[in-house]
């Protein structure tokens, strides 16, 4: 779907001028609470930048005087958008606010919420289009999901049961459809042979034509269409079934829309109707009097539901594509006579290629409704780093961590590197009432430990030399009234452990230099990949901070502990970096099963990087594990059958460097420490790091 960003952009344009003050810019912020940037002019009224209500807030937080003018704090480079572009372009980036152009002309703003607002309201309009075609199809449609809730439930089926649509589309299945039969149907899969496979409804009969929906690879439902055999049943039962058809049930056959083709007990060919000869391209001449075995030999059929019924005895129904290029569900259904003998195979033939199409069209708008429903409900989660699950284990994790947001109580994340734990304590600030208060993160291992004290904490003036005069407020009293995520915990020192503990026990802080303290109301979340009881155990850590941190712990589990989310999340990242780079990227199934059988040391942060390498470095547009690294493809092998692992001695070497110096840099902090371990230069640590792609990790 294609929209103009002039469809969509806000035309109501505020400015602000770069001489005004932090107090005037809040009153315009306040006044316009829906406005989330302003743009700001100079005084020839030329635009300059443009001022956020989230780093005005973070300037009040630090201390900005009201009456200090703005200009300090506007940010200079903002992309812009050309009035005449299209939005997927857009869509394809992060943006929170983003100004509209018309010939050098600011015309207008574009606002996150408003264009997803809209564009559920397009899709919604489409969904609607679609369920009108489907209203359209004369016989009763109905599906339902995995859930055994219905989605499609058109007027020839509300009609039949006397049903209004509306009411039963979302609700249980079985509380509407109980005693009809027609559940049964969409459970069993299978089709007994006449008259145990039709469905009685209102004194009607039907015949239930069931095919399973599928969206990406997975079932995820089932649509089953009532084909009406009345009138056909009335006259099958009134005519000997030793005798041919008579001129009666050649006219209704004649007259049915659908094709028919009949034959014997023992496949020979009695007749077809127009039907079958329009949908199939397939003429009697060719068929009448002929066995189907001998057709399907010489390829006029490239197989037959006759046959397999007759093999069978039981009704059977397959797809086919003719000649006539049209996809085609074939339903054959033996009779038996009294003495439970085959005596003729009815089958009917129907063209389904509209009501496929039809189908994935549903299935497709329904898709992306969902994506913009979620969207919508997490509007404050950056869109780049949505948490893909499939696996029950990361669904707990996920209730868990939605009920726990609610309270104030200290959270322990714990897991490897690159399980998420960052994206986790984002999902706790954006679900809790300290949403709109600041959300401030650390990591502990990243900041030296001589710097570390007076980042946390803030320091007064003239607390060590080089200190600002002003003095400077510590990340604690940043995250006042929100809260404070401190990443590698295990990293933090024995000093300043014991004034984490002291923050969490009193509520209160005392700046570098200083000697008052100061009250802070801010909820701390902790993360760490390493185990804190044994860093306890060796005196590393202390044992009183580790119970007050761990009030409420989650424990993210690695990737290989999670099979499930693994292709979820494989082509979840595949999409991400097709529509970046804009190329038509995808898995062969071997790549997706090579990937269920590696390990992920670095987890799902691996899994991203390994997809974006892929895609940028691969030629063939199908990903074959021929394209895989060295290393993944010889863990996997060894694992499988350790006699087939054999590799050159060369490229031996080279994985156990790699994998090596991958567990040196995730123990150590810096290249220096690490070659003084491995007793080699830095230099030869910076170098075959640099050739393996390998970084510190947070």
């Amino acid at each position: 779907m294609r929209v103009k960003v002039s469809e969509l952009m806000n035309s109501k344009v505020l400015f602000l001028q770069s001489r005004q003050t932090i107090a005037e810019a809040a009153r315009l912020f306040s006044d316009n609470e829906n406005i989330s940037a302003l743009p700001v002019l100079d005084g020839n009224q030329k635009l300059i930048g443009f001022l956020s209500k989230t780093e005005l807030i973070g300037a009040i937080a630090r201390g900005v005087l009201p009456s200090n003018e703005i200009s300090p704090i506007i940010a200079r480079e903002v992309r812009s958008i050309s009035f005449d572009e299209f939005l997927p372009d857009l869509l394809n980036d992060e943006f929170e606010y983003i100004p509209v152009f018309k010939n050098s002309e600011l015309v207008g703003m574009l606002y996150y919420e408003e264009v997803y607002h809209a564009i559920a309201e397009r899709l919604y309009e489409k969904k609607l289009d679609m369920e009108a075609s489907i209203d359209a199809v004369y016989n009763p449609v109905i599906s339902i999901d995995n859930e055994y809730q219905i989605g499609i439930f058109n007027k020839a089926a509300a009609k039949l049961m006397s049903i209004s649509a509306e009411e039963v589309r979302g609700s249980n299945a079985g509380d509407i459809l109980a005693g009809t039969g027609v559940l049964e149907s969409f459970v069993s899969g299978s089709h007994a042979p006449l008259p145990s496979n039709k469905l009685v409804i209102a004194g009607r009969s039907f015949l239930p034509y069931r095919t399973n929906i599928i969206r990406n690879s997975r079932t995820i439902g089932a649509i089953l269409v009532l084909r009406e055999i009345s009138e056909f049943e009335e006259l099958v039962k009134e005519s000997e079934y030793t005798k041919k058809l008579n001129r009666e049930l050649d006219a209704v056959i004649e007259s049915s829309f659908d094709g028919l083709y009949v034959t014997d007990g023992q496949a020979n060919t009695l007749m077809l109707n127009n039907g079958f000869e329009r949908i199939t391209g397939i003429m009697g001449f060719e068929c009448i009097g002929r066995n189907m075995a001998d057709l399907v030999k010489e390829g006029v059929f490239s197989r037959s539901g006759t046959l397999l019924a007759l093999e069978k005895r039981e009704r059977v129904t397959i797809t086919i594509v003719p000649r006539s290029g049209k996809e085609v569900l074939i339903t054959s259904n033996p009779i038996f006579d009294e003495e439970d003998n085959i005596i003729m195979v009815v089958t009917n033939v129907r063209d389904i290629t509209e009501l496929n199409e039809l189908q994935r069209r549903l299935q497709q708008v329904e898709g992306l409704r969902e994506f913009y429903k979620t969207e919508l409900q997490h509007l404050k989660i950056k869109s780049s780093q949505k948490m893909i699950v499939k696996s029950s284990k990361m669904k707990e994790i996920l209730d868990m961590v939605f009920r726990v947001a609610g309270v104030d109580s200290t959270v322990l994340i714990q897991g490897e590197s690159g399980v998420g734990k960052e994206l986790i304590a984002e999902i706790i600030h954006k679900s809790s009432g300290r949403k709109e208060g600041p959300f401030i993160k650390v990591n502990c291992g990243a900041i030296p430990e001589n710097l570390l004290e007076s980042e946390l904490f803030g320091y007064e003036e003239g607390a060590f030399t080089g200190a600002r005069k002003s003095g400077k407020i510590g990340l604690f009293e940043l995250a006042n009234n929100g809260m404070l995520f401190l990443d590698e915990i295990g990293e933090l020192p024995l000093g300043l452990q014991v004034k984490l503990l002291r923050v969490l026990q009193n509520k209160e802080i005392i700046r570098v230099g200083g000697g008052k303290s100061l009250k802070v109301d801010t909820r701390i979340l902790a993360g760490t990949n390493q185990d804190l009881m044994e860093m306890v155990n060796q005196q590393k850590f202390r044992l009183d901070l580790y119970y007050r941190l761990n009030v409420i712990p989650i424990t993210v589990p690695p990737l290989r502990e999670r099979l499930e989310d693994t292709p979820v999340l494989a082509n979840f990242f595949l999409e991400i970096f097709n529509n970046k780079y804009q190329m038509n990227k995808r898995f062969h199934k071997d790549v997706i099963d090579c990937f269920l059988e590696y390990d992920w040391p670095g987890n799902v942060r691996e899994l991203e990087n390994l997809t974006e390498r892929l895609v940028v470095t691969t030629d063939d547009n199908v990903i074959k594990t021929s394209d895989l690294p060295v290393a993944m493809n010889m863990m996997v092998l060894l694992r499988n059958d350790p006699e087939k692992g054999l590799w050159s001695l060369k490229q031996t070497v080279e994985n156990a460097e790699k994998q090596l110096l991958e567990k040196a840099f995730k123990r150590y902090k810096s290249t220096y420490q690490i070659a003084q371990v491995l007793k080699v230069n830095q230099s030869t640590v910076v170098r075959k790091a640099a050739k393996y792609g390998i970084k510190h990790r947070s």
